[in-house]
Order: structure tokens, then sequence, then C-alpha cells
């Protein structure tokens, strides 16, 4: 059975679903392949990017969509298995292709970005960023020079940038070894540009201001980065932290991420939705009227 999008602006179009549809894993069917599934995958991953879009808690919900436990075991599941970052991955690639570019990056972009977190967010994973006066959770990210996120690692705010940003280097290094060259801001410079040379064999290359500028000026090799940066708060769930864990969150940005691929994928193309399933009631009423 296909999903039907209800009309929300987060729903994906019928051409973005496209994209998405082959990504996922395949549907249960029966007793051998596990219990057949309920509700339609569509409406599953519409539910999902409303949350990320609006903000809203997994209860909170709209009642057209499927139960929150069901979409929020899906979330779950499709994080614990890597489906998001299979997903994620393969829709960059494409967005590279698109643009002319290789689909392996062969330089990327780091920076952090320290967030206030929700009351709920364990105090073990929070902590205070004394430079940004932030008490919240830092997200360390690496991107391609499109902007198009490699890695990303959130941790608690009071982690410094020089410690925090080596698992994600790390993770560039091992998973897009194409990558010889990085560029951060000063808040990088230091022994972390030493280790990334010494234990990634990798340079980091640290972009400095004008001395003499004054006031916001967009960073030659960085302003990539820091547009992504924007377009991930963008998202009201991203905002600020509300995730338990630290790993939900980072599969929570990659959601947002995925949605900004798709949506630049079909840029241009008609924005067709299909429209919400009517209800019994007015079903009747049609029926009637006929």
């Amino acid at each position: 059975m296909s999903g039907s999008g209800g009309g929300y602006p987060s729903d994906l179009t019928d051409e973005q679903w496209v994209l998405v549809e082959p990504l996922l894993p395949a549907a249960r069917v029966g007793p051998k392949g596990g219990r057949r599934e309920k509700h339609p995958r569509r409406r599953i991953v519409d539910a999902i990017f409303y949350v990320v879009r609006t903000g809203c808690s997994w209860r909170q919900l709209p009642k057209d969509f499927p139960p929150w436990p069901t979409v929020y075991w899906y979330f779950t599941w499709w994080h614990d298995d890597g489906t998001v970052e299979r997903v994620h991955d393969a829709l960059r690639g494409r967005v590279r292709e698109a643009d002319g570019r290789e689909v392996e990056p062969s330089a990327g972009l780091l920076d952090s970005q320290s967030v206030r977190t929700a009351d709920t967010v364990p105090a073990g994973t929070r902590g205070f960023d004394a430079g940004k006066k932030v008490k919240g959770r830092k997200r360390f990210i690496v991107t391609d020079t499109l902007g198009l996120l490699l890695a990303v690692h959130v941790v608690a705010a009071s982690i410094q940038d020089r410690d925090g940003a080596r698992r994600p280097l790390l993770w560039t290094r091992l998973d897009h070894p194409g990558v010889k060259k990085i560029w951060a801001d000063q808040g990088f410079a230091g022994r972390l540009v030493d280790w990334t040379a010494q234990i990634l064999g990798r340079e980091l290359e640290i972009v400095r201001k004008d001395p003499g500028r004054q006031g916001f000026k967009v960073q030659p090799k960085r302003w990539a980065i820091e547009r992504t940066l924007s377009w991930i708060t963008a998202h009201r769930r991203l905002a600020r932290d509300y995730e338990q864990q630290p790993a939900h969150s980072e599969t929570m940005i990659r959601w947002a991420m995925i949605g900004i691929m798709v949506r630049r994928l079909t840029r241009g193309r008609p924005a067709t939705r299909r429209g919400p399933r009517p209800s019994p009631a007015s079903t009747s009423e049609i029926s009637n009227a006929v």
C-alpha cells in the first residue's frame, strides 16, 4: 500500500519520495520476513520530517500520522541499523554528481556549534561553553566544500574545540580517505593541527581573520560550512537539542540534511504531493451525492 501525503509543508513530494524510498530497507511482508508492516513507509518518513522541521515532541505528532510510538520505533531502528547514514551518504553522492563533482570529495571544512538543551536532556551529556556562554551541547561537523555533511559528532558544550574535533576528523579520514585537506577557524589552532598531520596524515589549515577587520565578514573557504550550520538550526527540532542521547542528535542532523538534499535534487520540478485520504464520513457523503 502506498503512502499518501498529508499536505504538510514538511512532507516529501512525489519526486522526493522516489529518491528516498529505494534507499530504505525492504519492507517486511509476511510471516517469514517478519510481521507485516501496518503503516506506509512514506507516512513514517513524513512524520519524522514533521518532527525535525516543526520541533514538536514525538507525542504531539498530528493524529493523521501513524501512532507516535511507531514513528519513534522506526526512527531508532533506522538509527541503530545504519539506514539513516546510508540514505544520507547516497543522496550526498547524487548531489555532488548533479553539481558536476566527483562522488567523493578531496577537501573539507570543520566547525562547531554550541546549542542550548532542553531540561529533559540528561545532565551528564551537557555542559557549559564558557566562550559562547551556552549551557548545552556542542556539534562538531565536517563538510565538503559544498557544505554537505561528511561527519558529525555531538558532545557536551564544555568540550574544547581541539578535543571534540578529533573524532569527526578521524571518521572523515576513515570514511573519506580522498579528503587530504580541511579548513577550520582559529578555534581549532594549536595541537590539533599537529595531531591531524601526525596521526591522520592530513592537513588542517587554519583560516585566520584579517587583523584589521571589524564586524562580521564571511571568511574565505569557510562560508559553506557556516551556511550549513544555518541550514541545520533553521529546523526547529535542531535550534535546541532535545534528544536524550547525543547519537540521536547526530541522526536528527542527518535527517535535516536528507531533507535539504532531496529538495536540492528536485529543485525546479513541480512540487506534487498526493492529497490526504478522505475520512470514512466524507467518503460516505461523496457516495450518497453520486
